[in-house]
């Protein structure tokens, strides 16, 4: 039970092919090859950004700013669901004391 079970490699079902030969090749002495020419550098589609100071000054505030953005919206989500938690529950035992108070009657 607790023993791992290796799996079987399978048969081949088709037939095989033999594997092809390869003969060597001569290589004659003296022949040199020519020497390659570099390919011209394209020019990139767009220009390289550079980051100066002021940029990442920018940068950063600006992810502050969508961080403080998201955490204040998110907050106040959770702010009105635990209102609204709180108003349910309230009624239920508003309404839990009324029909408790008129079968007592």
């Amino acid at each position: 039970m607790f023993r791992p079970k290796l799996p079987t490699m399978p048969q081949p079902t088709g037939t095989v092919t033999p594997p092809a030969v390869v003969e060597p090749t001569t290589i004659t002495p003296g022949t040199s090859a020519s020497t390659p020419i570099p390919a011209p550098v394209a020019d990139p589609a767009r220009p390289t950004v550079q980051l100066t100071p002021g940029t990442a000054l920018a940068l950063v505030g600006g992810g502050t700013a969508v961080v403080l953005v998201v955490g204040a919206v998110l907050v106040s989500m959770l702010l009105a669901v635990a209102i609204t938690a709180a108003s349910v529950a309230v009624c239920a035992v508003v309404l839990r004391s009324l029909l408790a108070s008129q079968h007592r009657r």
